[in-house]
């Protein structure tokens, strides 16, 4: 290096045997070294990049579930208030006292089509009460603790309720099945009942008030030999997306809530 740097110091630009032959020997090993370097420098540099990248990653993946979350707490939040919104309609158009209540759960033993509420003798709750939504009937309360109580949904076997046909005005008493329909008994042949009539409660039996949305006609047969029509009806309520309902308060008690006010 000496060598070279005295040499570099003459006035000739140009490189003199002995130079030539140094820069031979030095030149490769200069190249591999500055080869080196930039291989380590490079992998160096895309170590930390790449590890900035995975950092970026990560946060940029919480983000998008932070607002995939936010987003479907939103979707939920605007579905529950259409549902409240529906339901508050429906009590202004039938203009009855209600308690409104959320349904917490559904008869674990399967032995009835059933669900529980979360609201009960507390709330003024009792027997037999009525159970609507926005579309219609729901069912009736069939048993009742201070904070909760179990409704037996109109599709259960078990459930029968005097009902009109709409269009037409025969009577008949609508009954669960066993699949998620209803049948409308004790129509005889002679009466007018078609495909798409809808039926309402009578306000016979002093459960339901007359007038409430039942369910719709979905097919009618006159069978050879029988008296009555046989008439499945499907129900106007989606029991499976049952959430929210609306208890609908007798006067007898109101009355008896008014007397122990005062």
């Amino acid at each position: 290096m000496l060598f070279l740097f005295s040499s570099n110091s003459s006035s000739s630009p140009a490189w003199n045997p002995a130079e030539q032959f140094i820069i031979e020997i030095t030149a490769p090993f200069q190249k591999i070294i500055k080869q080196a370097l930039s291989v380590t420098e490079e992998f160096w540099l895309n170590y930390f990049h790449l590890i900035n990248v995975r950092h970026e990653n990560s946060r940029l993946k919480e983000e998008i579930s932070t607002l995939r979350m936010a987003n479907s707490r939103y979707r939920e939040m605007l579905a529950t208030q259409e549902r409240i919104r529906e339901l508050l309609q429906f009590k202004q158009a039938v203009d009855l006292p209600v308690v409104p209540a959320e349904v917490i759960g559904r008869d674990p033993t399967g032995w009835f089509k059933s669900v529980v509420i979360d609201k009960g003798k507390k709330a003024g709750l009792e027997l037999d009460m009525p159970v609507v939504n926005a579309y219609g009937v729901v069912g009736r309360i069939v048993s009742v603790s201070p904070n909760y109580a179990k409704v037996l949904l109109i599709i259960d076997q078990n459930s029968s309720i005097d009902c009109l046909v709409q269009r037409s005005r025969d009577r008949g008493m609508l009954k669960g099945l066993v699949s998620e329909m209803c049948k409308l008994d004790y129509v005889v042949k002679s009466e007018d009942v078609a495909i798409g009539d809808i039926v309402v409660t009578s306000g016979l039996g002093g459960v339901f008030p007359k007038g409430l949305p039942v369910g719709r006609v979905q097919n009618v047969k006159d069978i050879s030999g029988e008296l009555f029509k046989d008439i499945e009806i499907r129900p106007a309520v989606d029991f499976s997306k049952l959430e929210e309902v609306l208890v609908i308060i007798k006067e007898s008690q109101l009355s008896k809530q008014h007397k122990e006010n005062t």
